[in-house]
Parts: C-alpha cells; structure tokens; sequence
C-alpha cells in the first residue's frame, strides 16, 4: 500500500475531508482510543488463536505490535531477525512493504511486498509460522512477481478464500488491482494463473492501491486505497469500497459505477487530526468485522498510527464504519 513509505512527515495544516458519495455519513467516527505503541504504517491485525493479537506492519523487517485487549499495543521488534538473502533483488536495504496475515491448514501465513520507491520491479513473498508471533516465521520465498514490462505491481498482498480455492489480490498505481489464484498446499500462484484487473482510475498515475477483499452475505467487498499516502498531514488517501458475487469482479459501487472505470463508495476519508486514513485491512474478532488503518496525526507532527473501528454490515449489505 504505499508507493513508499513511512516517508516525508512533513508538519502542515490541513483541512479535514468531507464526504462526497451517497454511502458516505456526515461525519466520519473517531478511532478507537488505543494507548502503548501506536506507530504504526499499512497495519495486518489478527486475533490470535492462543489469545490476545498481533499487528504487523511496513517499517522495520515488518513492525509487530502485540496487544492482550486490542487497547493497549506493546512493541515487539520484528517478524524475522534480518532479512532474507532474496530480498535484495528488489532494494539495496531488504525493505518490506504492506504485510497480510491469515491464518489457514494449521498455520499462520504472513505475505509481504518488497520493492523500491516508483518501480514495479517487485516481488510478494510468504512465510510461516506456528503461533503467528514475531520470531517464529519462516520465510518460503517469492509468491509472485512483476517486472518493468508488466502493467501491474506486486506489493500491497492480501489472501482471500472463495468457493475452496484461494486467491490473493494485490497492486499499486500500474493500472490498479489485480488478483490471482493461489496453490493452497504451497502459497504460491498457480502455474500460468491469469491475473484478474479489478480496480483502476480513469486517469494516471491511477492512484489506487492497498486491495482488501471479504466475503459478507453473498456478495465479496473490495476495500481499496485511493490518491496519496506517505506525506504525513500531506497525505490524501482514503478508503473506498465497491462490491461483487463473484470474487473476481466485477465490483461495482451503490451506483453501479465499476471500479474498472473509478467507482467505489467513501467508507472512510480525513477528518479533524486524523488525516490520510488508508492502508486498511479487515479482520474479526469474536464474530464482529473490524478495519485497520493509519493515519496521519495532525496533532503529533503527521506521525503515523494505529487506526481501528468497528464494520458494521446495513440491511442493504453495504458496510459503514463505527
């Protein structure tokens, strides 16, 4: 998510965004109030299956946070201890971007982007762990990839099971979000997977980014990044959503505007100190759907932090956030 990253925290005033779409309200909520570690840049969150969760995130050779109570959020280094052999291919740091954790077969997965600043010379990888906390992973290598000729770039992972097959969509400006199919015994794309396009904007650079799919009632939600992160209270992004009943699209939004041609719903824009709301995940805990963010605090120098709020689902299926 990010074209990149935790870069260029730059003190400006800024005005809050307003809504503009139907499915928009008429003012955003507030995060959950979170104390501890809030730092935090593109967040992946998971209830933990032995209590408590876990938030990894860019920064760091991927940041994690644990917290007991999803209030409190305690640094805890890293997932790996230095960087796998690989990942200077793609920048002379061994820089990860915009990790997604899962859990699925008994273990948990945790995908990652590597790249540099405006390439697409880039790489997703995966790797494994038995307890989902940081130091236990084990890194299995390149997923996926795409290069200077392809139409696409390979950061910003994230995994959605449909129909008992597996799937990841991904992308970052280079004509948007794609998805493809996932071996679910290795992880990796499947030999020859054609590489679905699900979302663009009409005009370049096509300032969308940072794809989250879920499945609610019958119908999959992509939730999407648009226009610009990584410039502290510069910052534009916001979050948009449009929907389909089939995983690979097409999505459309209330409208019926596809996402191909720049749809999606407002779900969640800047708002008083909280500016830049983007890089967005979904996971559940206890039965209830949350969304992850960061933002950008206007009242801390555009520092970027943990932003969480409840989804709820309306009559008509489409969500808003608490």
């Amino acid at each position: 998510m990010k074209r990149h990253r935790l870069a260029v925290i730059v003190a400006a005033a800024l005005l809050a965004l307003l809504p503009t779409t139907a499915s928009a309200t008429a003012a955003y909520p507030d995060p959950q109030p979170v104390t501890g570690q809030q730092i935090i840049h593109d967040p992946t969150v998971i209830r933990l299956k032995s209590g408590g969760y876990v938030a990894y995130s860019t920064g760091g050779v991927i940041g994690a946070r644990t917290s007991k109570d999803r209030v409190r959020w305690d640094d805890a280094g890293n997932a790996f201890a230095e960087p796998p052999s690989w990942w200077y291919e793609y920048n002379d740091t061994g820089d990860p971007w915009a990790p997604d954790i899962s859990y699925r077969a008994g273990r948990y997965w945790l995908y990652y982007a590597v790249s540099s600043w405006g390439t697409n010379h880039s790489a997703i990888g995966a790797a494994t762990s038995p307890t989902g906390l940081p130091g236990t992973w084990t890194d299995h290598g390149k997923v996926f990839t795409s290069e200077t000729t392809d139409t696409w770039n390979a950061i910003d992972p994230a995994l959605i099971r449909a129909d008992g097959r597996l799937w990841m969509t991904f992308g970052s400006y280079w004509t948007g979000i794609r998805m493809v199919e996932l071996d679910p015994r290795t992880g990796k794309a499947v030999e020859g997977t054609t590489v679905h396009h699900l979302a663009t904007r009409p005009d370049a650079p096509y300032a969308v980014e940072g794809p989250y799919v879920v499945k609610h009632g019958r119908h999959y939600y992509l939730f999407a990044s648009y226009d610009a992160c990584c410039a502290g209270v510069n910052s534009t992004y916001k979050i948009r959503v449009a929907r389909s009943t089939s995983v690979t699209g097409p999505y459309v939004d209330s409208k019926g505007t596809p996402m191909l041609a720049g749809g999606g719903d407002l779900l969640l824009a800047g708002h008083g100190r909280y500016i830049g709301t983007g890089g967005q995940s979904v996971f559940q805990d206890r039965g209830r759907d949350w969304l992850a963010y960061h933002y950008y605090d206007a009242e801390d120098n555009g520092t970027p932090k943990l932003g969480l709020n409840r989804l709820r689902w309306k009559a008509n299926g489409w969500p808003v956030v608490l």
